[in-house]
């Protein structure tokens, strides 16, 4: 399915969030890939602090006269990211974290499943965008894979943003197949926020448990009890991918992830491999959604 025959990635000037132009963001991402969604509970703030002022300008105006399809890639790029930032995520959890041998073995399940999941949206997307994302390597914050608290926050962290990323992609995708399919993944994205919320009490004493608390994109302590709950989804307010983009910009970039106060003594790798998801029946199939 060729939808971006003859586009072009880079798109005019228009500042993000975090007063770096998509631009000069998809520059970088050019040559990251050439040579190779937020810190806790105050991510959120630091991705649109910085350019406060500007923000209402910025995300307030037409977006509509964007080519279509430079725009949809740009979408489809930052998922890109998203997701491999996502597969890097999981299989560290799994091999690092303390808690994981420790946890009951439907917890270790859907840990193991989100992998596959996560993996099998980077390729869906590769797969219109025919290229390799353009950042293959990650930081995290401090203790990230060491201390419980900090792992679940930041994951639940993560899945939040890739919710509210993927509803940008919903409003602003300019063929009903991608927003469709946009909205497929945006339901998985959800599934994994309120699993990694089930966790929380299952974490033994051992490793810091049980966690009743685990505090979001929005900043919020808020209880495990129940895990699930959202009555909808929650958009973060973002209408643009350039808020996603400023969102990604600490896991990916070493001095925004200093400013963000993460552990830049070591990144993280993203290593591809072939998927195998649960059950055929939940496979992504086509375009069309059947």
């Amino acid at each position: 399915m060729d939808l971006f025959k003859g586009s072009d990635l880079i798109i005019p000037t228009d500042e993000n969030a975090a007063g770096m132009s998509r631009r000069s963001f998809f520059k970088r991402a050019a040559v990251a890939g050439a040579t190779s969604a937020f810190a806790l509970s105050g991510l959120t703030s630091l991705a649109v602090a910085q350019d406060r002022e500007d923000a209402d300008h910025d995300y307030g105006r037409d977006h509509d006269n964007d080519d279509p399809k430079k725009r949809d890639r740009d979408i489809l790029v930052a998922a890109q990211i998203a997701e491999a930032l996502a597969v890097t995520t999981y299989t560290n959890i799994i091999d690092l974290a303390p808690f994981f041998p420790h946890i009951p073995s439907d917890d270790q399940g859907y840990l193991m499943a989100a992998r596959q999941e996560e993996m099998s949206h980077y390729l869906l997307e590769q797969s219109v965008t025919d290229q390799f994302t353009p950042f293959s390597s990650f930081f995290y914050p401090h203790k990230m894979f060491s201390d419980s608290q900090t792992t679940l926050n930041t994951l639940v962290t993560l899945e939040d943003a890739f919710i509210a990323a993927y509803l940008v992609g919903v409003r602003n995708f300019s063929t009903r197949e991608l927003r469709v399919t946009a909205a497929r993944i945006m339901g998985i994205e959800s599934d994994h926020r309120t699993l990694a919320r089930v966790i929380g009490p299952d974490v033994a004493a051992q490793d810091g448990g049980p966690i009743e608390t685990i505090t979001g994109a929005q900043g919020v302590a808020e209880s495990v009890d129940p895990p699930n709950n959202n009555g909808y989804e929650r958009t973060l307010c973002w209408t643009h991918i350039d808020q996603a983009l400023a969102a990604l910009m600490p896991f990916v970039d070493k001095n925004a992830a200093m400013k963000a106060g993460f552990d830049t003594s070591s990144s993280y790798q993203f290593e591809p491999f072939n998927p195998v998801l649960p059950n055929p029946l939940g496979e992504f199939i086509s375009f069309k959604g059947c």
